[in-house]
């Protein structure tokens, strides 16, 4: 592999170009435990309208996700996560104009909501802990993401080791991304994430995070979600309502090291930070 930056990202009928600044993926949880918004968007018609304000503030992508992936959380049935997520999307894919995600493991989940208006599929288990994922991912052209995580949301915080954790996280993703390809998925539609505090220390986190670059070479774009996360109160001694200094800097360290998506909570902030990068590193305002 060349380590060429991936230029666009193809999600069934939509291409989203990466060549004038990252995307902005607004994190839209529809859940009553999520570690830094639970319950705030639990309710349908509170959560379209914040994913509305986010779109307005500039996010490209709205990702919803029905099951919360904090450190511990309880899985819940497919049942139940559907009917947090599908009323949701089918109003956003009405009433918006950007990129719906859907943030599942579950294919039955992904399916509905791909036919509901969602054009990619976000899964924390980069498609390993259902079968049916990859078919699902591969036969709608849906963009995707394959995240690194070490056992399951329920397990991950349990003592997590690494002897190299930039390594070994990029020799997963490099893994996952082949057997995808070989499944038959396009090779503009995957994209990879690092899994930032899923089965990480704080030590890895920051180890990842200064060298994202290393994740260059597999020529998809990078996703990167580390928004108002433990690392940074670690780091900084905040509560999780109060790193937003935080995340933006690390954002910001991000976008410089190849980040090509950033997956956030707070869209208008991060868009100034994106914005002030591109000025500051020769490539004009960001629009």
């Amino acid at each position: 592999m060349s380590g060429a930056r991936a230029t666009h990202w193809r999600c069934r009928e939509r291409t989203l170009t990466l060549r004038k600044r990252p995307l902005i993926m607004g994190i839209l949880n529809v859940t009553p435990d999520s570690f830094a918004d639970g319950g705030r968007d639990a309710d349908a018609r509170a959560a379209v309208e914040r994913a509305l304000a986010m779109c307005r503030d500039g996010a490209d992508i709205v990702d919803v996700g029905g099951e919360s992936t904090r450190p511990g959380a309880e899985e819940v049935s497919a049942e139940t996560e559907l009917a947090r997520v599908l009323p949701v999307v089918e109003e956003l894919a009405r009433r918006a104009d950007a990129t719906i995600s859907v943030d599942t493991t579950k294919a039955v989940v992904a399916e509905a909501a791909l036919r509901a208006g969602a054009r990619i599929i976000n899964d924390v288990s980069a498609m390993t802990l259902d079968p049916d994922m990859a078919r699902v991912a591969v036969e709608s052209g849906a963009g995707v993401v394959l995240m690194h995580m070490r056992g399951t949301p329920r397990s991950m915080q349990e003592n997590p080791r690494y002897e190299d954790v930039v390594r070994e996280v990029r020799d997963y993703l490099a893994a996952r991304v082949r057997a995808l390809r070989e499944a038959g998925a396009a090779p503009d539609a995957l994209a990879v994430d690092p899994g930032i505090g899923f089965g990480k220390t704080a030590a890895h986190n920051v180890e990842l995070l200064s060298r994202l670059d290393a994740l260059a070479g597999l020529e998809c774009p990078v996703v990167v979600g580390l928004s108002r996360k433990s690392f940074l109160g670690a780091l900084t001694g905040r509560a999780v309502d109060d790193r937003l200094a935080g995340s933006l800097a690390a954002l910001s360290v991000c976008i410089l090291k190849g980040a090509s998506v950033v997956r956030v909570h707070d869209v208008k902030e991060s868009l100034d930070a994106l914005r002030v990068v591109a000025a500051l590193t020769g490539g004009g305002a960001a629009e």
